[in-house]
């Protein structure tokens, strides 16, 4: 069929050649064939009568060289786009880069003669910082510091979601912090080794608080005088220590509310141990530096000839008391470091004599996380041979050696032993930055050990209302419901026979969780929780088995983890509040309405627990709600995007990237420095 209809389009073709071939030669306005015609019309008779006869021809395939020079022609192509594409960015950068280079001429700055000679005054006669440096040098400066005035103490993760997520323009913002930058504490442990350089974990708070044109005091808070409405902060200037005040006023007569936001942090728990002076910690890039110069100083003496063998045993035996994240993963960066720098660039002598300890005082390391997540990060230790010591407590630290107790099962007695060393990492829980316990101890109703109180809308318990927040490892979010109870009773009891029924036992629990909304997991089972208390089955509770319900609720309430996470989740709900009050205050200010309950305008603050991860060397483990994803290589590239994408500008997200590649390529920096 196919042969047959090829053959009538021939014929056709050949014939409609040849007519048109003579009318070409006989048509007096046209010219006629070119000689080469009628042969190139006999070899097209030709191959139609060879067709009739053979047939079709078979295929053949398509010749190798063929195949070769079209990769090379498309491999041509490839090359010259990825050239002109570098090319045009390389060119872009420069281009961008000269016109970066600019003289920029400042003439007669306007400065208030306030901010060089503040007024003294407060409680302890000091200076008054009523307006800054910066307030009168331009117009925009001069109109947000007619605006409520915003104070941000510390610049972690919780004052920066602040200061990311509160609209430009509300608030006359001033961030007080001992630091000029913001530093992304989850990867310090990977700092600490050389794995990634400290430059690419920090920003400038300057740069972060410019979105808000906001203004940066480098100090701490050490004292807030609640009467005088006085911020009491130390500065260092040339070496001496300086004390001055930032005034909080609360001002009702013009419709200005003046907050504070307390995001300073936590320090380390002691637990009593002594010795703690000979130990490192990890929470700043201080802290990291510190580590790193210990452990090549470590590496380097032990390779010195001179060093006796005991010596250099010591030297290279490193222990982390905490099995916690921080911990954990310090412990991992320290084992990746010895198996893939170490044994390429020291005598391998080295590397064999090096042992790296974790002492944890529960049954297992990552106890925080599920049971899986626990037992696969001991399996890979033990596999690396790293020394995990559970049910064991810290006793005492010394220059030489950590000591350290456990409890000998198959005699039931007390073993102390001892571990030579010289880096001893504490990582052990967390205690009150100074200021913290400060601000606690000036408010009634404040006996958390660890953190300052708040409530739901992350206001400070105690402190005129809406006036002083806390985030971060700075607060906690109360759990105890009975603080409420005679609000509660007041409003649900419509009889006020002093007992609950069962439907004022359901308006209840509405406003429980709204005061409480961690409590709303424990108040699920309302029917079973009312039934339970219901001691005399009358359908009724009494207000002491009220308050035993409550007090067995609150006992069931968990705390937030102090994570980076619940800071960050923190800050922004309260810049995003913040915010909102700003609108709401000018609506209110101009019916000459000043109300400053959050609960009026905003939800309580809701975490969202988005999973929890941690590196053990060449692996990573995660924890989303109960499902456990555990693995090595793929786990750990999962680990640093999640860790890239939550850092806090394009430019550290570069450097980070930069910092993983080199140290695949050229392997980490082992200078000391």
């Amino acid at each position: 069929m196919w042969t047959r209809t090829v053959l009538a389009t021939a014929r056709t073709v050949l014939k409609a050649q040849v007519v048109g071939a003579r009318r070409h030669c006989i048509s007096p306005r046209l010219p006629c064939l070119s000689p080469s015609a009628p042969l190139r019309l006999r070899l097209f008779s030709t191959s139609v009568r060879r067709l009739e006869t053979e047939g079709p021809p078979t295929p053949q395939p398509p010749s190798p060289k063929r195949y070769f020079f079209a990769s090379m022609r498309y491999t041509g192509y490839f090359i010259a786009s990825v050239g002109l594409g570098l090319f045009t960015v390389t060119a872009v950068v420069f281009i961008h880069d000269a016109f970066t280079y600019t003289s920029k001429h400042i003439d007669r700055v306007p400065v208030s003669p306030l901010a060089l000679h503040p007024e003294v005054g407060g409680p302890k006669n000091l200076p008054i910082a009523q307006v800054l440096m910066d307030d009168d040098q331009d117009e925009e400066n001069r109109t947000l510091s007619t605006k409520p005035k915003l104070v941000i103490v510390g610049g972690g993760w919780g004052a920066v979601a602040v200061l990311q997520t509160l609209h430009p323009g509300d608030y006359h913002v001033t961030v007080v912090s001992p630091d000029t930058f913001t530093n992304f504490t989850p990867l310090l442990p990977s700092a600490a080794v050389g794995t990634v350089q400290v430059r690419s974990l920090v920003e400038s708070l300057r740069k972060v608080v410019a979105r808000v044109r906001g203004h940066f005091i480098e100090g701490s808070a050490v004292d807030l005088e609640m009467g005088a409405r006085l911020l009491e902060i130390e500065t260092e200037v040339l070496g001496q220590k300086r004390r001055v005040y930032i005034p909080q006023v609360y001002q009702l007569s013009d419709g200005t509310y003046d907050k504070l936001v307390i995001a300073v942090g936590s320090v380390s728990a002691t637990h009593g141990v002594p010795g703690l002076e000979n130990c490192f910690q990890l929470k700043t890039i201080k802290d990291a530096q510190d580590i790193r110069r210990r452990i090549m100083e470590n590496f380097e003496a032990a390779s010195t000839p001179t060093t006796s063998p005991e010596e250099r045993r010591r030297l290279l035996s490193f222990v982390v008391c905490g099995g916690g994240p921080t911990g954990v993963e310090t412990a991992a960066e320290i084992f990746d470091l010895c198996q893939e720098d170490i044994l390429d660039y020291y005598p391998k002598i080295v590397r064999e004599l090096v042992s790296i300890h974790i002492i944890q005082s529960r049954d297992h390391i990552l106890n925080t996380y599920s049971e899986n997540i626990s037992r696969y990060a001991e399996a890979k230790f033990n596999r690396d041979e790293i020394n995990v010591v559970t049910n064991a407590r810290v006793k005492e630290v010394t220059k030489d050696h950590v000591i350290y107790e456990y409890k000998d099962i198959a005699t039931d007695q007390v073993v102390r032993r001892h571990i030579p060393s010289n880096f001893v990492l504490w990582s052990t829980g967390i205690a009150m930055n100074p200021f913290t316990q400060r601000v606690s101890d000036l408010l009634p109703n404040q006996v958390h050990k660890k953190a300052i109180e708040v409530d739901a809308h992350l206001r400070v318990k105690g402190a005129p209302l809406g006036t002083v927040y806390a985030i971060g490892d700075a607060s906690t979010i109360e759990t105890s419901v009975n603080d409420y109870l005679l609000d509660l009773v007041d409003e649900a009891d419509q009889n006020k026979d002093g007992k609950i029924d069962f439907g004022e036992w359901q308006t209840m629990v509405s406003a429980i969780k709204k005061k409480v909304p961690m409590s709303s997991a424990h108040l699920a089972e309302v029917r079973v929780l009312f039934e339970a208390y219901d001691c005399d089955h009358d359908d009724t509770i009494t207000l002491n088995e009220l308050n035993d319900l409550l007090t067995d609720v609150a006992r069931r309430i968990t705390a937030l983890p102090a994570t980076a996470q619940v800071a960050s989740q923190q800050g922004k709900y309260l810049g995003r509040k913040l915010s909102k009050l700003a609108k709401q205050h000018k609506v209110l200010a101009a019916n000459e309405i000043y109300d400053d309950d959050d609960a009026t305008y905003d939800k309580p603050f809701s975490y969202f627990h988005l999973g929890s991860l941690a590196y053990i060397g060449n692996a990573a483990v995660f924890d989303f709600y109960g499902t456990s994803l555990m693995g090595g290589l793929a786990a750990m590239y999962a680990w640093r995007s999640i860790y890239w994408s939550e850092q806090v500008s394009m430019r550290t997200r570069a450097l980070l990237m930069f910092d993983w590649i080199s140290r695949g390529i050229w392997g980490r920096d082992l200078s000391k420095l």
